[in-house]
């Protein structure tokens, strides 16, 4: 069984081209049970990016080799408390990220995130 879920339409869940692995969108959707762990950002920020995680570990990489990252929000008034849990993943020297909010998510999600990793040779 993956540990990240499976892409819900025709797109890949990521794409290495040269040194470079370009993740989608990664919604908070628990592969185990496929749903959203609650309806709390703090939550769902972790569980995209746990996400993330399963997809560089199944590359040979870490979060230390995400040099962007690029976050959708359903309402920008969640920023800070997505900040909050996005901090838990990251150690400086943190990658570039824009955070921006879109009308709607994918099965109505509080927040969706892609990265853009260096693979190490």
């Amino acid at each position: 069984m993956k540990k990240y879920p499976e892409a819900i339409g025709p797109y890949s869940a990521f794409r290495k081209t040269g040194n470079l692995l370009f993740t989608s969108g990664q919604l908070p959707i628990n592969p185990e049970t496929n749903e959203f762990p609650s309806d709390k950002i703090e939550d769902q920020t972790r569980q995209s990016l746990l996400n993330v995680k399963a997809i560089l570990d199944e590359n040979s990489c870490t979060m230390d080799n995400i040099v962007k990252t690029t976050v959708y929000l359903n309402d920008m008034n969640d920023f800070s408390a997505m900040n909050e849990a996005y901090k838990e993943f990251f150690v400086s020297p943190y990658p570039g990220r824009t955070a921006v909010a879109v009308e709607k998510l994918p099965k109505n999600a509080l927040v969706e995130i892609e990265v853009i990793a260096v693979l190490d040779n």
